[in-house]
């Protein structure tokens, strides 16, 4: 199977999310109508027909935007203004392309736009060097800087096709996502719309306006350059090595350590390279040594319960901290994995960002 691990990848190869699917052919059945009778209404101006033509493409363009942005908000903004644009263009639209190609013409024009008038989102190590002094976290840094989290918003077993599940986890990947955003904007719509959605060279000119022989060089200056950033394994390679047994014990046994405040016991499923991050405080802590130094002198200054959810298609713990009357949502984690251990626990704590995530504000004890 292709993986995003470049130890898989031919020069021929593409990424495609299958859960997207094609759908260049034949309109099919959209809420009891066909696509091309809710076209046809649509461009007549019946906005209830565009609202059900297009919701079915609405959570892959979402997923889309977040990869070319690396952020949540910025992708709900694209992703509205994306519509709105196809919207007032519907009337315009000939059918020369499938509507799924023009809408993704529509969409990544809009995040190329976007991109072009923000910072880049970044990971702290690229904000600044990692810290030892524990006590000293850093003022947080404000703005669209920070590269955020995923909300998984489908189960795996929910998903009809289990490779298409794979395959669409992979593509969210906290360490692709933040890969892909070192790329010229460009290069970045190119290998996503390549690699991850599946158009042809020839679709991907059309979308850019530009041509074949620019999207192949695009193409390859983007590959050179991930391949400088990714893992050689993905996170879902790592998960399927490790099983599903294995990894419903390596999360139990996260969860039983971090509640009971066992810092050698969470420091024993770290890599000795292990990080700690958690923006926007830039503050970041590099190898098992400081990460447990700082978990015993500072996380677990007070209790947490944590509850498992999913992030990023990667392990993920809403995490909720006691303010001395009950217990809130404080942070979710994120784990990376490497060899059955966790190489990168990604915190994050923005409350503006935590409250994007389908989880409760306050920790809901199993037995009441």
């Amino acid at each position: 199977m292709f993986s995003l691990g470049l130890e898989s990848r031919h020069p021929g190869e593409a990424f495609v999310d299958t859960t997207l699917g094609r759908q260049d052919g034949p309109m099919v059945e959209a809420g009891g109508v066909s696509e091309e009778r809710l076209l046809a209404d649509a461009q007549r101006g019946d906005q209830a027909a565009f609202e059900l033509l297009v919701e079915r493409h609405r959570r892959d363009l979402y997923a889309h935007c977040y990869r070319m942005l690396g952020s949540v908000q910025d992708a709900e903004d694209a992703v509205q203004e994306s519509l709105l644009g196809a919207w007032r263009g519907l009337a315009g639209f000939e059918g020369r392309s499938s509507l799924r190609t023009w809408l993704y013409r529509v969409a990544t024009n809009v995040c190329l736009r976007l991109s072009s008038r923000r910072p880049r989102r970044m990971l702290s190590s690229e904000h600044g060097p990692a810290r030892s002094d524990v006590h000293d976290l850093g003022d947080p840094v404000t703005g669209p800087i920070w590269l955020e989290p995923w909300p998984d918003d489908l189960p795996a077993e929910e998903e009809p096709d289990p490779a298409a599940a794979y395959l669409r986890r992979e593509s969210v990947e906290l360490a692709f996502v933040a890969a892909l955003q070192h790329l010229p904007g460009t290069q970045r719509a190119v290998l996503i719309l390549r690699e991850v959605l599946g158009f042809t060279a020839a679709e991907v000119a059309g979308i850019l306006d530009t041509t074949p022989a620019s999207v192949n060089s695009a193409m390859q200056r983007a590959r050179a350059t991930l391949g400088q950033r990714v893992p050689r394994r993905t996170q879902q390679a790592e998960l399927t090595a490790l099983g599903p047994g294995g990894r419903r014990a390596l999360v139990d046994a996260f969860v039983t350590a971090w509640e009971r405040a066992d810092v050698p016991a969470l420091i024993d499923l770290l890599t000795e390279d292990a990080r700690f991050t958690m923006p926007p405080l830039p503050a970041w802590f590099d190898g098992r040594e400081d990460v447990g130094r700082f978990m015993a002198e500072r996380v677990f200054a007070t209790p947490w319960r944590l509850v498992p959810i999913a992030a990023n298609g990667q392990p993920a713990f809403a995490c909720y901290q006691d303010d001395g009357e009950r217990f809130r949502l404080g942070a979710v984690n994120v784990l990376s994995l490497r060899d059955s251990r966790i190489s990168w626990i990604a915190g994050f704590v923005d409350p503006q960002m935590l409250r994007r995530f389908p989880v409760p504000a306050e920790f809901s004890w199993p037995d009441r």
